[in-house]
C-alpha cells in the first residue's frame, strides 16, 4: 500500500462517494430481482399447477446471476488489474443498468410464452455480470486510496452499498405496491425496475472523475505481462480458497432472512407483505450504522477476532431465527430478522481488509473478485433454492438453520486456516 500522503484527501472523499453511490444502485438492481423472484416472477414467468415448482424456477433464475459473477469478476479483473480500474466500474454499471431495465419491458409467459423465463434468464446472466465486475473493483479502489490505519473503514463504503441497495430496493417495491394497488404484481412492480436506468447515469457520473490510485500504477509499470487470474490460481490458492468462505458465507444467512423468508413468510405464514420489506429496511438501516463503527473497531485491533466472532453469532442467530419467525407474530418475525442480519455484519467489516490483504496490487482487483464471486455462489446464490427444497423434503424449518450453522463453521475454520497459512510463510498474519 502506497504511503498515505500521495493520495489528497480530496480524491479519496471522492473515491469513498463514488463507491458507495455506484455499489448502491448495482446492490439496487440485484436485490430488486431477489425480492422481485420471491414476490412476484413465479406467477408472471413461471405459471404452473404446482405452486413450489414455480417458485423454485423463480429462484432458479435467480440463482443463474451468481454463475456470471464469477466470469464478470474475472473478466472486469483482468482489465481493471492491467488497463484501470475506473474504466471496469463504469461499465458494471452500464451493464447491470441495461439488464435490469430491459427485465422491467420483459413480456410474461402469458404473452409470448417461454421466450418469458428464457430471456429473463439471460438477463439475469448480465446482472450477474455487471455486479461481478462491480464489487471486487469497488473495494479495490476503496482500499488503496485508505491511509493505512484506515484501511476497514474506507472498504466499508462499497460494504456499505449493500444493504442501502435493499433498504433502497424495498423502499421503491413497498411505495409501488401502495401507489398502484392490485396492479403491483401485474405491471407496477416493472416501473422499480425502469427506475434502474436513472439509478445508474446518477452513479456513472459519480463515478467518472475517479482517478487511479497510485498503487495500480504501480502494479502495471511493475508487472505489465502478467494474466491475473492465471497468477491467483498459480500462486495465491491458499488464500483465494479461505477468501472464498470468508466472502461467501455471509450471503447464506442474509438471503435467506431477506429473500428466501419473503415468501415462506407470506405464503405459509400469512404475514403480511409489506411488513416484511419494512423489517428488511429496518434491518439494512441497523447495518449501514454498524459496519462502519465495527470497521473503526477492526481497524483499531484484529480483524480474524472481529470475522471468528462473527461466525460463532451468525450461527447462534439462525438457531434462534426460526422459532421466532414461525411463532406467526410479527413482532418476533422482525426480532428474528433484525438480529440474523445484524449478526453478519461482523463480518461484512472485515471482509475488505482480510481480502486486500490476501492479495497483492498487480492481481488485487482480479482476487477479490474471485474471492466474492466464487463464494457468492456457495453462498448467497442456491441458498433460497436449497431452503425451499429442505422446507419441502422434510416440512420442517430446523435443516435450515443447520444449514447456516455448518456453512458458519466452515467459515470460522477458513479464518483460522488463512491465518495458519500467513505463519507458515512468515508473513504478518493481519496488517
Amino acid at each position: 500500500m502506497p504511503p498515505s500522503s500521495t493520495i489528497s484527501t480530496r480524491d479519496a472523499r471522492r473515491v469513498i462517494l463514488a463507491t458507495f453511490v455506484g455499489t448502491t444502485v448495482e446492490w439496487y438492481d440485484f436485490y430488486l430481482y431477489a425480492a422481485s423472484a420471491a414476490l412476484i416472477f413465479a406467477p408472471q414467468f413461471f405459471p404452473g399447477n404446482d405452486p413450489t415448482a414455480a417458485q423454485i424456477g423463480a429462484f432458479a433464475t435467480f440463482a443463474f446471476g451468481f454463475l456470471s459473477r464469477p466470469l464478470g469478476g474475472i473478466l472486469a479483473g483482468h482489465f481493471g488489474d492491467r488497463l484501470g480500474r475506473k474504466g471496469m466500474l463504469i461499465l458494471s454499471l452500464i451493464l447491470m443498468g441495461v439488464a435490469t431495465t430491459l427485465i422491467g419491458l420483459l413480456p410474461s409467459y402469458a404473452q409470448i410464452g417461454i421466450l418469458a423465463p428464457i430471456l429473463l434468464t439471460i438477463l439475469r446472466l448480465v446482472q450477474g455480470l455487471g455486479v461481478g465486475a462491480e464489487w471486487g473493483g469497488a473495494v479495490t479502489m476503496a482500499i488503496e486510496h485508505a491511509p493505512e490505519n484506515r484501511k476497514a473503514l474506507y472498504g466499508a463504503a462499497p460494504i456499505i452499498g449493500l444493504p442501502a441497495g435493499l433498504l433502497l430496493s424495498n423502499l421503491v417495491l413497498i411505495v409501488l405496491g401502495v401507489l398502484t394497488g392490485p396492479n403491483f404484481t401485474v405491471w407496477g412492480w416493472r416501473i422499480a425496475f425502469l427506475f434502474s436506468f436513472v439509478l445508474v447515469l446518477i452513479g456513472i457520473w459519480a463515478r467518472y472523475g475517479l482517478s487511479e490510485s497510485p498503487v495500480f500504477k504501480e502494479a502495471v509499470q511493475d508487472h505489465p505481462k502478467a494474466l491475473p487470474f492465471v497468477t491467483v490460481l498459480r500462486h495465491h490458492g491458499v488464500p483465494l480458497l479461505c477468501t472464498i468462505f470468508i466472502s461467501g458465507v455471509p450471503a447464506i444467512l442474509a438471503y435467506l432472512v431477506l429473500t428466501w423468508a419473503l415468501s415462506y413468510g407470506t405464503t405459509s405464514l400469512g404475514y403480511d407483505r409489506n411488513s416484511l420489506l419494512w423489517i428488511g429496511i429496518l434491518c439494512c438501516v441497523i447495518q449501514m450504522v454498524m459496519i462502519p463503527v465495527l470497521a473503526v473497531i477492526v481497524d483499531r485491533g484484529n480483524p480474524r477476532i472481529m470475522g471468528m466472532a462473527g461466525a460463532v453469532l451468525m450461527a447462534a442467530a439462525a438457531l434462534a431465527f426460526f422459532p421466532l419467525f414461525n411463532t406467526g407474530n410479527i413482532a418476533l418475525a422482525g426480532l428474528a430478522t433484525v438480529l440474523a442480519h445484524a449478526s453478519t455484519s461482523f463480518v461484512w467489516a472485515v471482509v475488505p481488509p482480510i481480502l486486500a490483504r490476501a492479495f497483492p496490487g498487480p492481481v488485487r482487483y482480479t482476487g477479490i473478485s474471485m474471492a466474492y464471486q466464487f463464494g457468492a455462489i456457495i453462498g448467497g446464490g442456491f441458498a433460497p433454492i436449497i431452503a425451499t427444497a429442505l422446507l419441502a423434503a422434510t416440512g420442517q424449518t430446523w435443516p435450515i438453520a443447520l444449514y447456516v450453522v455448518i456453512a458458519s463453521a466452515v467459515m470460522l475454520l477458513s479464518i483460522i486456516g488463512l491465518g495458519v497459512y500467513y505463519r507458515f510463510r512468515g508473513e504478518p498474519a493481519w496488517d
